[in-house]
Parts: structure tokens; C-alpha cells; sequence
């Protein structure tokens, strides 16, 4: 017969402590399950779009994919195709066709820099992303 491991006077692994309290700030991310699906979903979303500059897609498709993770993990869910409607809709990439080097100057270096992307889903405000655009809060 064998007996359990006695847990009293074991330390705990490191994996399975939690803090109370979440650790946020510039550059640490948002995390949320599946957040590599969003670029998935910006890639096939980024490809029905023209652009003035073809070599801005990837750069687009970059910047989409983290705001759209950033979204779904602030509504505590993996990301969906709302999600990259809605960063597509804030900068306003799915307004014109052909999307003009205007419009995609903000992504230029996603696709190559992670501080780059950091920096730039930092800089998309919580608030942005929950709230419809009649104002009201996202029942997403």
C-alpha cells in the first residue's frame, strides 16, 4: 500500500504559486488564452484588404493581431473575429481601398520588432477597445 506524499513542511513549486495580485505595466502584455489564434484570424482579415504598399500588410497584420489579443484579454477570453473587427475599425484599415501609407505609418516595424509591438498595444487604451461605437460597453 502506498501513501501520499506529505505536503506540510514541503516547499511549494514555483509554478503553482499565485500572487494576489496581478503584476501590469508598460511592456508586460496582457496575457490570455490562445492569443496566437488573433494572428490567424488578422492574417486572413489583412489579406481581403488592398494596400497603396504591399509590404505594409505584415506590418498590419502585426499590429491588428496584438490589439486584437489585447481586447480579448481584457474581456478574459481567447480572441475572436470581433476582436480583429474592432482593431481593424479603430484605425480605420477597413474604411478605403486601397488602405494609403497614411493610414498604415503607425505599424511600419511590427512585423520585425517585439519593443516595437510592446510600445504600440500599450499605447491603445483599454477604454477604446470595450466600448462600442454609440458608446455603450461591448457585449462581446
Amino acid at each position: 500500500m502506498s501513501t501520499e506524499t506529505p505536503e506540510i513542511g514541503r516547499r511549494r513549486k514555483p509554478g503553482l504559486e499565485n500572487s494576489q495580485h496581478r503584476v501590469s505595466g508598460p511592456g508586460l502584455g496582457t496575457p490570455a488564452p490562445g492569443e496566437g489564434y488573433a494572428l490567424t484570424i488578422a492574417d486572413r482579415e489583412c489579406e481581403k484588404l488592398t494596400f497603396e504598399d504591399p509590404h505594409d500588410r505584415h506590418d498590419v497584420t502585426a499590429g491588428v493581431a496584438a490589439v486584437a489579443a489585447k481586447r480579448a484579454s481584457i474581456l478574459s477570453r481567447g480572441p475572436t473575429l470581433s476582436d480583429v473587427h474592432v482593431a481593424m475599425d479603430l484605425f480605420e484599415l477597413r474604411v478605403t481601398s486601397p488602405v494609403s501609407r497614411a493610414t498604415t505609418k503607425p505599424f511600419r516595424g511590427l512585423a520585425h520588432s517585439y519593443a516595437a509591438q510592446r510600445h504600440f498595444v500599450d499605447g491603445v487604451l483599454a477604454d477604446r477597445l470595450t466600448t462600442g461605437a454609440n458608446g455603450a460597453a461591448s457585449s462581446h
